[in-house]
Order: C-alpha cells, then structure tokens, then sequence
C-alpha cells in the first residue's frame, strides 16, 4: 500500500477558468498540461501519474458534477473483491439517469449494442466514465496507452476493449448520473466528430488495424 490511503489528481487539460486553482486549494494534485490536449491525454497522465506515486488503484469520474463522489465505494468494492476494471452503469438496476438528453441517450444505447457485439461482453452502458482501474493494467504491454491517436475519446474505450479482450476480470455497477436541467452545454461532445472518436477504437482493434 502506499504511504497515503488516497489522493485526488486533477488534470488541467487547458483549462481557462478557476477550476485547477480550486482543485489545489481543496488539496488535489494538480498537473498542467499547458494546452487542451484532449480527454484521453488528461486520463493518462492521470493514470500514470497515481501509478508512479505508488498508488494500486484509480477512479475517474466527470469533473463537470454528472457523478456522485459518494459511489466511488461501490466501485472500490469490485477492485477489492478481485476485478481489474469496473464499469459504472446508469441502466443497471439501483443505477439512475437524471435529465439524460434524448438524443443522448439514444446514441449511448446504440453504441452500447454495437460494443456489445463487436467485444461480446454483455455491457450495458460503456460510455459512462464513472470508472475504476486496478492500475497493474497499465504495465501490460499490450495494453499500449501511450499512442498519441489516444489522446481524444479513445482512449477510456480502448482501456475497456483491451481489458475484455484480454480477458482481465471486468464487470459493471450501478452509479447515478445527472446531467443539468439546461439542455445546452452539458457536453463537449461534438456530433459526428467526436462519436467517431468514440466508435472507432472498438472497430480498429476488432479488424486488428491497431494494437
């Protein structure tokens, strides 16, 4: 175990508002990565970051308020039980989706299927980054996080595909997520770009076209 039980560590990913000055105020870990390099990037220099400290274990979560800090247990509790990835899930019995965009949702569901079927896990909500890693993943080297076409939306769904693939101990847990009542920018995701973003680590592995 490490010398600390917990950390939090917060990824300033070209952030232009008080949210990393915050961060370090409440105590978090801050690093800087000096320009908007994309989500996968931040998450791994998160990962490796808690890694190198010594730590055995990691949750991601929204930093936007979707996801409830008081579930991270629900999560903990796989990792100690002997899972290497645990998955939250708003669709699963005791989960909930708060002010979930139709639109939205409907794309999750469809995506969900086609992971579904191109991986044969039986998931039923693999956009959800509310997560937890046993961070020993990260030194498989098959597991190869440091590719820069990771640096977007890919790399949380490569991370899930290769835990499958390699037929690490994967499940799922109920968590809640809220989005705000206000429809507009309660994401950055961006139609078609960054779905594609999305979509395309489980296509390219699935036909062997990346490792």
């Amino acid at each position: 175990m490490p010398a600390e039980v917990a950390a939090t560590f917060v990824i300033d990913d070209g952030s232009t508002d008080e949210g990393p000055a915050e961060a370090l105020r409440a105590g978090a870990r801050v690093i800087h990565l000096g320009r908007n390099r994309g989500i996968g990037a931040a998450i791994r220099t998160g990962l490796l970051a808690a890694r190198d400290a010594g730590f055995d274990v990691v949750v991601v979560m929204a930093a936007s308020g979707k996801d409830r800090p008081e579930e991270i247990p629900v999560l903990l509790e796989k990792l100690w039980a002997g899972h290497d990835y645990v998955q939250g899930s708003r669709f699963l019995e005791g989960g909930s989706s708060v002010n979930l965009p139709l639109a939205r949702g409907v794309l999750i569901r469809m995506f969900t299927v086609l992971f579904r079927l191109l991986s044969g896990f039986r998931g039923t909500d693999v956009t959800n980054g509310f997560r937890a890693y046993r961070l020993s993943l990260m030194d498989d080297p098959r597991i190869r996080i440091e590719q820069s076409w990771l640096d977007r939306y890919e790399l949380e769904y490569y991370i899930h595909w290769k835990a499958i693939a390699l037929k690490y101990r994967v499940c799922e847990v109920p968590v809640s997520k809220t989005y705000p009542t206000s429809q507009r920018n309660y994401s950055k995701i961006r139609p078609v770009v960054d779905w594609w973003h999305i979509v395309r680590p489980a296509l390219l592995l699935k036909l062997k076209l990346r490792t």
